[in-house]
């Protein structure tokens, strides 16, 4: 055993002698230039490039660096052996992502390529205005030659679109208000804003399946549409007019429609905004990737009370790109300085394309009661009119609140439901009351609603014969009264021919 510990230590002693004859006979300048020329040699042969995406770049955060981690924590899920959890501030899902110095494959057009978390204690720091953290932390992708311009032009873009994907559905939503009387907040900021958790979604919208179908395709369609918008020269931002009778839902569309695309909500309270200039700067500091709500246009001002300049009301509608410029003043509203110019103008003029990817949502229960020009194509792009509750409908109702389907119900209360929701036009809101005050006895809950149906329908049936009965009257009474009038204007076409000095014959 002494023999051994004595030819080790004498071999660490030779060993110790070459490393400074090695130090002696070849500076460090000269040990770096033959890795680096070993290194140049290795990746001539070599069929693969690096590409290292630093935490830090200098002493600012590499944005690519947050997305890369971003990225690959959707792709790595729970199917790794070790993994690092991630809350991050205002987020609502715990995000996984690789560990320090692990790997992972992705795949992109068919290609693999290999992503590295490294991880290394960085040595010591000089003097920095900003303390740099203790590790040094980056990623390297090794991707094979072939693919570098692919890697460059097309899967980092990918990675950054990706990535901002996550980050929004990770995100709390937030629904924003304009400030009263057009304060400004204490960041001053005109919007103030809660969090948006709103529960209501497509699935559970009372609706006709196929109309909600087409709103989903043509959400999903102006989202992905951004390479359209821009080959064909227009705004990204899309118009849609909710509209018909209190409580069918026009609210909890607004909330899918939210849930759906992970956008914000900004609710703009027409009263609370003084002039067309004030309006312009709540346009500005909205955010893209939102839905700017106005419900209930027809009760914030007044869009139809148009006048000329004589003061005098307008009977016919004229097109209002010819009678109004982009500075001109239309339909002032007494006691508000909003005119329709300017509501227009927020909507489709040169302001509304200063953010991209936005949706304008007006809500109203009158329809008739809006001016033609804001309703044109443009401008409220997609009309969804939100009807009572129809068969469809009420099955879904069902379903959300007492869990039936309709294998559930026998045949002949599904036929009975089926014949007597058309003629009763029951609101969704109207529904959902009585099946929430009956809830806990599912059997109950239906009884009711079937009966609460019948009444509805047949007040409707009672109103629409005292309809018919007063149309009649109305109708006899004009045909009585025609005979008489038709006396009295030949009577005056007689006079009037004789006053001429005409031969008529009376």
């Amino acid at each position: 055993m002494k023999e051994y510990w004595t030819s080790l230590a004498s071999l660490l002693g030779v060993l110790a002698f070459f490393q400074s004859l090695f130090q002696v006979i070849f500076p460090p300048e000269l040990r770096f230039a033959s890795l680096k020329f070993l290194n140049h040699v290795f990746n001539l042969f070599s069929s693969y490039c690096y590409f290292d995406i630093t935490e830090i770049d200098g002493v600012n955060t590499n944005e690519l660096y947050n997305a890369v981690q971003l990225y690959l924590s959707s792709s790595v899920s729970i199917t790794g052996s070790r993994l690092s959890l991630t809350r991050a501030l205002n987020s609502s899902a715990i995000t996984f992502g690789l560990s320090n110095n692990d790997s992972i494959v992705d795949t992109f057009n068919g290609e693999m390529v290999l992503w590295e978390h490294v991880v290394t204690q960085r040595q010591a720091q000089t003097f920095s205005w900003r303390p740099l953290p203790d590790e040094k932390r980056g990623f390297t992708l090794r991707v094979r030659k072939k693919n570098k311009s692919l890697v460059l032009d097309s899967y980092l873009n990918y990675i950054m679109e990706k990535a901002n994907e996550i980050r929004r559905k990770n995100q709390d939503r937030l629904l924003y208000t304009n400030s009263r009387g057009g304060s400004l907040d204490s960041r001053g900021h005109p919007w103030e804003s809660v969090p948006f958790k709103h529960p209501s979604t497509f699935d559970t919208l009372a609706m006709d399946p196929v109309r909600k179908k087409e709103i989903m395709d043509d959400l999903k369609d102006f989202a992905n549409g951004q390479l359209f918008y821009q080959k064909t020269g227009r705004a990204w931002k899309r118009g849609y007019l909710l509209y018909g009778p209190p409580g069918t839902g026009k609210s909890s569309m607004i909330a899918a429609m939210a849930n759906y695309l992970s956008y914000d909500i900004y609710d703009l309270e027409l009263t609370e905004v003084h002039n067309n200039s004030e309006l312009r700067k709540l346009l500005m500091k909205t955010t893209s990737k939102s839905i700017i709500v106005i419900e209930d246009i027809d009760c914030s001002i007044n869009l139809t009370n148009r006048k000329n300049n004589n003061n005098q009301s307008i009977k016919n509608y004229y097109d209002l790109d010819m009678r109004c410029g982009s500075g001109s003043v239309c339909g002032e509203d007494i006691g508000n300085s909003i005119t329709l110019s300017g509501l227009l103008n927020f909507t489709d003029g040169l302001w509304s394309c200063c953010g991209s990817e936005r949706i304008f949502v007006f809500t109203t229960n009158h329809i008739e009661k809006l001016d033609s020009a804001l309703l044109r194509s443009g401008r409220m792009d997609m009309h969804v009119y939100m009807s009572y509750c129809s068969y469809p409908a009420l099955m879904i109702l069902l379903k959300n609140y007492l869990g039936y389907g309709e294998t559930d119900l026998g045949d002949a209360v599904l036929k009975e439901l089926e014949e007597v929701v058309v003629k009763a036009e029951m609101t969704p809101a109207d529904v959902s009351e009585v099946l929430i005050k009956n809830r806990r006895d599912k059997e109950k809950a239906v009884r009711e609603l079937l009966e609460a149906l019948k009444i509805k329908a047949e007040e409707n049936l009672k109103k629409q014969k005292n309809a018919n009965e007063v149309e009649e009257e109305e109708q006899e009474k004009r045909a009585l009264e025609s005979p008489k009038e038709g006396c009295e204007l030949e009577e005056e076409d007689c006079r009037q021919g004789k006053e001429m000095g005409g031969k008529k014959n009376c």
